[in-house]
């Protein structure tokens, strides 16, 4: 069993002054793998000193200097890549395909930073001024469990892009995939205070860092509740805040699409890290007649889906985060069992022989109806509802009721049409005839899916600020 007792403050592994102890559970097993040793609000403060103290020179290096680093990160991370894999695996129960495009795409947050900031402006001419893209200053990151390593990479990497320092909250759930990180992280060899890292609740560790009066702006990504708990916080000093919240992401099958093809990448979309994401298509939107032919297409193919050990390269599904989350799930089956509709596949208990940890059956409901809170709740596991539509415009409208807009996803055989209603759903970004991810590209929700953007040059935009000099 392995203790993490250290956290990172002023380019050094420090010993915390908090002292709880949380343990660390193996999803998979639900047998205890470790502790890791809680931070306070007087580490919270420590931290941010040594950002505040670390911005004054790192708010001054130039474009050149901060690729230098980002680069550095991006080689340290490299060279783990495969550790940063099976500690994903065996901490937070991801499987393996899922884990390895995970750390693919830590790898790609900082190449990407480097091709945006290359790019980007920081002085610009507007009418007779000069417009000057200055760095806010200390910024928060406040990080989930699910992915929680990519989160971090994704968010440093703008914030070093902008010439930030940060102080880092990562999920105590992932305090064995955080240590590893940071030692890649102290491996680049940063100038000291740049990043910092509390392991800590989000009710002491999180609320410190909302509250404290010398960071300027917080990047959250995580529930729509505690996303507006933050948006609250922040209001006191005028924080800056980008929140990438909560989705129930709509998944419309025109009726002119390939069944075969597109019901595949439906249950992908919807199953995508075991449910557990925040972009997953949980609404399969079908035309009402053609409903029989889908109920047939997908129970096939989720009877195909492997539930099991995450560390198998073909595991579909592993188990949930832990057993809060499990019960979560089975809390939202038995719910939908309740409110009428039809369970196509899976429901309540555990898969046969995976008794010991967190797993849930893949479960799909038919017959759903758009009111019911098994279309409208964010489930966060491997749970489908099925909802019928009489034409393109009621797809639209069942799509965009709704209160999320983070990811949808249109299947259609003509690429105009699908365009068409993709250009109508309410959502930050929608997927056509694709499962894909564009780096470069906004990322970020309509509506109580949050507020602002990620990735790119449209992420880098919110942590600068504009400055007017007028000549």
């Amino acid at each position: 069993m392995k203790t993490i007792d250290k956290m990172y403050v002023n380019g050094e592994f420090v010993t915390p002054n908090g002292t709880d102890l949380f343990d660390l559970i193996s999803p998979t097993t639900n047998k205890l793998t470790g502790q890791v040793v809680l931070g306070n609000e007087q580490d919270v403060n420590l931290a941010v000193a040594a950002a505040k103290e670390a911005y004054k020179t790192f708010s001054q290096t130039t474009k050149e200097e901060r690729i230098t680093y980002l680069q550095k990160l991006h080689d340290a991370v490299a060279k783990r890549q495969d550790e940063l894999v099976d500690v994903m695996v065996n901490e937070y129960g991801g499987t393996y395909q899922f884990c390895k495009n995970s750390v693919g795409y830590m790898l790609s947050s900082f190449t990407t930073a480097i091709e945006t900031l290359k790019a980007f402006e920081f002085e610009r001419t507007v009418g007779r001024s000069k417009v000057l893209m200055q760095s806010l200053g200390v910024v928060g990151i406040i990080t989930p469990w699910n992915s929680s390593n990519g989160f971090i990479c994704n968010k440093l990497a703008t914030a070093i892009s902008a010439g930030s320092t940060v102080v880092i909250k990562p999920s105590e759930m992932s305090a064995q995939q955080t240590q590893l990180l940071l030692e890649c992280f102290h491996e680049a060899g940063l100038p000291k205070g740049v990043f910092n890292v509390i392991n800590g609740l989000g009710t002491v560790v999180g609320n410190a860092i909302t509250n404290h009066p010398d960071i300027a702006k917080i990047s959250f990504t995580g529930s729509t509740a505690v996303g507006k708990s933050i948006a609250r916080g922040a209001v006191d000093t005028l924080k800056r805040v980008t929140l990438e919240l909560g989705g129930k992401s709509p998944n419309i099958i025109l009726d002119d699409a390939n069944f075969e093809t597109a019901i595949p990448m439906a249950i992908a979309a919807a199953y995508m890290n075991s449910g557990q994401a925040c972009i997953a298509g949980t609404r399969l939107l079908v035309p009402e007649n053609r409903l029989d032919e889908v109920n047939q297409l997908v129970k096939a193919t989720v009877e195909k889906v492997k539930v099991g050990n995450p560390a198998d390269e073909d595991t579909v599904v592993g188990p949930m985060v832990s057993k809060k989350q499990y019960e979560r799930v089975q809390g939202y089956i038995k719910l939908g069992i309740e409110e009428g509709a039809q369970l196509l596949i899976g429901g309540e208990g555990q898969p046969e022989g995976l008794e010991a940890g967190n797993f849930v059956k893949p479960t799909v409901f038919t017959n759903v109806k758009n009111t019911m809170r098994i279309a409208r709740e964010e489930i966060f596991g491997p749970v489908l509802s099925i909802i019928t539509y009489k034409d393109e415009e009621d797809a639209i409208a069942i799509a965009n009721d709704t209160d999320y807009g983070l990811q949808a996803y249109v299947s259609s055989g003509d690429g105009q049409r699908a365009h068409r209603v993709a250009s109508k759903i309410v959502a930050g970004r929608v997927m056509i005839n694709a499962l894909t991810h564009d780096p470069h590209a906004p990322f970020g929700g309509f509506k109580q899916s949050g507020i602002g953007r990620e990735f790119g040059s449209y992420g880098l935009e919110e942590y600068v600020e504009p400055k007017t000099l007028l000549v």
